[in-house]
């Protein structure tokens, strides 16, 4: 199928995901098969947190609203404009999704099907029901589509390459499982913020939804901060109290309470505002309703650990303390072309 067919399919899919927002849905007549499939959405992200708890009708209409407004027209032309798939031989390309985020693997599956290729999907146990629902409506976009589709629950078999995501032990059994096909695999990243004490409240509150959304479970959440020698977290904690209702959410509150018992039964010295505690750790991957922070004397001496750690870091949030970074408040919103790992996903589709 031509590629651009494709690409009017997932503009397609960004129009029908528009009508669906936090503060309430409008039906737009214009939208293709918006019978069949409108009222189901709707039905569906109401029921999302009965699937997975964590899964609460504000994360995944945010998650959708970054979709929206990602498959534009002008996004799809701008991220496809860099490659050429006229040589690509389809082949099928095995993908085992994560599902500690509403839709994290849905930019690995539009990959595989716009670069020429046939997609073949093991979901994760927590993250069952949206792909799904947006493979079938591509499908009443482009019928042609659905003999390039296929989810699967038990083992993979029959592919050409796979794109894995797992944490550090899962991808030591991805890595010699799939040693003889052409892979990518991702493990466990966590990003960070350097601030170096000049931030604005409004600075803080942005980084407030860096660390927040998604309850922090995110690889692009930030869970760990570098602070200059002496900072004050006050004004930290005063930008980041608009946060507050995030302890109402059991699963949330119930992490609180267990990691903050935990850090103060081995003594561990916190700073906490009850819904949130700040440890003193040199780690990068803080659990649940906890961000690390470690003070530095030297930027120079963190633009240098964060290059030597490149590849246990997914993004670094910074006011351009940093080369590279995102501002605050962006790391859920990443673009096309924002690769997971910084690995160009469509350069690897296009060789295999």
């Amino acid at each position: 199928m031509a590629q651009k067919l494709k690409k009017n399919t997932a503009i397609a899919l960004g129009n029908f995901l528009s009508q669906f927002k936090a503060e309430g849905n409008t039906k737009n007549p214009d939208v293709l098969n918006n019978n069949l499939f409108y009222d189901d959405f709707t039905d569906l992200i109401a029921l999302s947190q009965s699937h997975n708890g964590w899964f609460t009708p504000e994360q995944v209409y945010f998650a959708i609203r970054s979709w929206a407004e990602a498959l534009t027209e002008a996004n799809l032309n701008e991220w496809l404009s860099r490659y050429d798939f006229s040589n690509v031989q389809p082949k099928t390309v095995g993908l085992i999704l994560a599902g500690n985020i509403p839709l994290v693997g849905f930019h690995d599956f539009l990959s595989v099907l716009i670069s020429g290729h046939k997609v073949m999907v093991k979901l994760s146990s927590n993250d069952q029901k949206l792909l799904p629902f947006l493979a079938k409506y591509m499908i009443s976009v482009q019928p042609e589509l659905e003999e390039s589709i296929t989810f699967v629950e038990g083992k993979l078999e029959n592919f050409d390459a796979v794109i894995a995501t797992g944490s550090n032990n899962t991808a030591r059994y991805f890595e010699y499982y799939f040693k003889d096909k052409p892979s990518i695999i991702r493990k466990n990243r966590n990003s960070v913020a350097v601030l170096d004490g000049n931030e604005t409240k409004e600075d803080l509150i942005d980084l407030g939804e860096d660390i927040f959304r998604y309850f922090g479970l995110g690889c692009r959440n930030v869970s760990k901060l570098f602070v200059p020698k002496g900072y004050d977290f006050k004004l930290f904690f005063e930008a980041i109290y608009q946060y507050g209702d995030i302890i109402q959410y059991e699963k949330y509150a119930n992490n609180y309470d267990y990691n903050k018992a935990v850090f103060l039964m081995s003594l561990f010295p916190l700073l906490d505002n009850e819904f949130l505690t700040l440890k003193e750790d040199t780690s990068y991957a803080s659990p649940i309703s906890s961000v690390f922070y470690e003070f530095y004397d030297d930027l120079e001496n963190v633009k240098e650990r964060l290059k030597n750690d490149e590849e246990m870091i997914q993004c670094v949030v910074s006011n351009n303390l940093i080369e590279n970074s995102i501002p605050f408040g962006q790391t859920q919103q990443p673009k096309l072309w924002d690769y997971a790992d910084n690995v160009d996903t469509l350069t690897f589709l296009n060789k295999i």
